[in-house]
């Protein structure tokens, strides 16, 4: 035991009055460990489904983020301690070097507290499928600074939680099971309006992710200037790949469009030049 005491007080750094021995970095390490463990034992404890079954995914993963970041900052601070460092002397020392990071990082702290208000507020829940600026994406993860989404190209995407917070975002998974979509599409003057109505919901309903033949309708929206403008709306299930919905509906709309003889003009302009030319005077 006495060489045992000895090795732990064997002085490593010294720093002015505070010294570090083999026993503080015992104290530090045993204390990550312990923080490391404790968030594994809650980590395990709330997402047993037996206990939380009445809890949604993403509501028990906010609360464990928030947990998670408490612990460790009175771990840090507790670690401090251990080596000397007084944290109440220590912000009180800093208060206007504070001021001045925080000026400096503006964005991140703006980032930090969008992140806090997202898992407190749970308005943004993990597996939510959003848009965001007219890109679809499906939140993984959400950090305190930055949360981690993937995009219909199944590409991983991280997002500043400010951006999220601070702009018009739309949650499609707070919607019904089903959510509606529509068409637009224009065919040529002259063609059967009540084919193409037939046409557009023969396609849209064929689609195996199409839910409810009763709720899909075509309508006649618009004349045009070179169209009669039609919409198709339909209700799906499969938001997140609703881009490969729409365009295979759309491909069974052109060949049927074609089977019919039903054009789909483009724009055009016709330009008339009117000559001016003086005639040349009699000799």
């Amino acid at each position: 035991m006495e060489t045992l005491k000895e090795f732990l007080e064997i002085e490593l750094i010294s720093i002015g009055e505070n010294k570090i021995q083999v026993y503080t970095i015992v104290v530090i390490l045993l204390i990550f460990l312990f923080t490391k463990l404790t968030l594994w034992l809650i980590k395990k404890a709330l997402f047993r489904k037996r206990r939380f079954r009445n809890l949604q995914r993403g509501s028990v993963y906010a609360l464990f983020q928030i947990i998670k970041y408490v612990i460790w900052v009175i771990a840090i601070g507790l670690m401090l301690e251990t080596i000397g460092v007084k944290v109440t002397v220590l912000l009180a020392g800093s208060a206007a070097l504070l001021v001045g990071i925080g000026l400096g990082l503006q964005q991140t702290f703006n980032d930090i507290i969008s992140g806090i208000i997202l898992l407190s507020e749970q308005s943004i829940k993990i597996d939510d499928v959003l848009d965001i600026d007219g890109d679809i994406v499906k939140i993984q993860s959400i950090g305190l600074r930055t949360s981690k989404a993937l995009n219909t190209d199944d590409v991983s995407i991280i997002i500043p939680n400010s951006l999220i917070t601070t702009n018009k975002v739309i949650n499609w998974s707070h919607q019904t099971m089903k959510t509606r979509f529509r068409i637009d599409v224009g065919v040529a003057y002259g063609c059967d309006i009540d084919l193409v109505i037939k046409i557009l919901e023969e396609c849209a309903f064929e689609h195996p992710d199409i839910s409810g033949r009763e709720s899909t309708e075509a309508r006649l929206v618009n004349f045009g200037n070179s169209s009669l403008d039609f919409q198709v709306l339909f209700f799906s299930q499969n938001i997140f790949r609703i881009s490969k919905v729409k365009s295979d509906i759309r491909r069974k709309i052109s060949q049927k469009f074609a089977e019919h003889n039903i054009t789909i003009p483009f724009p055009q302009m016709d330009v008339h030049v009117k000559s001016n030319v003086t005639a040349n005077p009699p000799d």
